[in-house]
C-alpha cells in the first residue's frame, strides 16, 4: 500500500507526545511480530488509544491498520485520513464486509488493530469482548497479540472533560502472542483473551506511577482500586453495548456448541 500520509501522522503524533511532555513507557514491542498478519487487540480506555497502539508497533516498523466505526469514515475531516490510512470501515450493524476486508488484510501480512469491547470502558476494567478477534485469528492463523494501555483515560475519554496538563504518565504493555486453534471454541477463546487483557490492564493500573495523590478525587482511576470511576456494574448503566455486537449473526463460528 502507498503511505503518502501515515508517516506523517506518525510525525505528528511523536510531535504531540513531546508537546504534552508525556511520561511514555512501553514494554513489550518485540512481541509484535516483524512481518506477516497479525491482530493487536487492546483494551480501550480513551480516544487516543489507536495513537498508542500504533506507537507499540513502531519499533517493529509495523504500521497498524485499524478497525473503526463507519461514523469515523462518514465524517467530513476524520473521513478522508481514515481512508488514506487504510483503516478498516466497521458497520456495527452488518459487519460482515468488514470481517472479510480484515482477513483479506491479515493475509496480506499486514497488521490489523481491534478494540473488541465495542466502545470505549468507563469504568476502566475489561468489559465483555466482541468474538472477531478471535474468529480472525482462527480463520487466518495469524497470532493475537494483546496490548493493554493505561494513563490516556486521563487526556481524553468518554463522558469526562478533556484535560491537557503536561507530562501525564502513560504506560503501554505488549504480551506475547496466542495462537488460536482452528478447532477452538470461539466463546471460550474470547473469554480467555479477555481475561489475559484484564490481567495485563491490573499491573499497569498498580504501577506506582499511575497512583492518585492521598485524598485525591480521581474519576479516571477504577472502582476496585479506590478511585472514583463507576465500578463495573454502574457502567454498564451509562454505556450501550448492544447485544448483537457480542454475538453478531453474521459472523463465523459464533453460534457454534462449546466444544470443552
Amino acid at each position: 500500500m502507498a503511505e503518502l500520509v501515515y508517516r506523517p501522522v506518525i510525525g505528528l503524533a511523536l510531535t504531540m507526545f513531546k508537546a504534552w511532555d508525556l511520561k511514555i513507557d512501553c514494554q513489550g514491542s518485540e512481541n509484535i511480530p516483524r512481518s506477516g498478519g497479525a491482530v493487536l487487540v487492546s483494551n480501550h480506555i480513551s480516544y487516543l488509544d489507536f495513537i498508542f497502539n500504533g506507537f507499540a508497533a513502531l519499533p517493529q516498523k509495523r504500521l497498524v491498520r485499524f478497525m473503526a466505526k463507519r461514523e469515523l469514515f462518514d465524517h467530513r475531516w476524520t473521513g478522508p485520513l481514515m481512508r488514506s490510512l487504510h483503516h478498516i470501515e466497521v458497520d456495527r450493524g452488518e459487519g460482515l464486509a468488514s470481517y472479510h476486508t480484515a482477513v483479506d488484510y491479515l493475509k496480506a501480512g499486514e497488521a490489523v488493530g481491534i478494540f473488541p469491547e465495542a466502545g470505549v470502558s468507563t469504568s476502566y476494567t475489561v468489559r465483555a469482548l466482541m468474538p472477531g478477534a478471535v474468529a480472525l485469528a482462527r480463520e487466518t492463523g495469524a497470532p493475537l497479540v494483546p496490548v493493554a494501555l493505561w494513563g490516556p483515560q486521563r487526556i481524553l475519554t468518554a463522558s469526562r472533560p478533556v484535560d491537557l496538563h503536561r507530562g501525564r504518565p502513560v504506560s503501554i504493555l505488549v504480551g506475547t502472542p496466542r495462537y488460536v486453534d482452528p478447532a477452538a471454541d470461539l466463546r471460550e477463546a474470547t473469554a480467555g483473551l479477555g481475561a489475559c487483557l484484564q490481567g495485563m490492564v491490573d499491573v499497569l493500573q498498580r504501577r506506582p506511577a499511575h497512583q492518585p495523590a492521598p485524598g485525591e478525587h480521581a474519576p479516571w482511576h477504577p472502582a476496585h482500586l479506590g478511585g472514583s470511576a463507576p465500578d463495573a456494574a454502574h457502567a454498564r448503566t451509562l454505556e450501550s453495548v448492544p447485544v448483537s455486537a457480542l454475538a453478531p449473526s453474521w459472523l463465523p463460528g459464533v453460534h457454534e456448541t462449546s466444544v470443552g
